[in-house]
């Protein structure tokens, strides 16, 4: 009886360990997918800035929050652009 929980215990904790490690790999494409949503939403706000007087740039962490947070996020990062630091 012995044997087998020493067997089982480390066979679990390889299972958990592995699973813990794949977890970012399947994020990563979905991580691309909202910051390339988010990188054509500000290109296209970008865009119209001669209309709209807001111009926000572009980088990883604008791109980023405007794809998880949407349009909520692109309202905020133009709030922080407005306001004087």
């Amino acid at each position: 009886m012995e044997k087998i929980v020493t067997l089982i215990i480390p066979a679990l904790l390889a299972v958990l360990l592995i699973r813990l490690l794949l977890a970012p790999i399947r994020l990563a494409p979905k991580v691309c997918a909202y910051s390339g949503c988010g990188f054509l939403c500000l290109w296209l706000l970008n865009s119209v800035s001669g209309f709209t007087g807001v111009y926000i740039p572009i980088n990883a962490v604008t791109a980023l929050t405007a794809g998880f947070l949407g349009l909520p996020g692109i309202g905020v990062l133009a709030l922080l652009e407005a306001l004087p630091l």
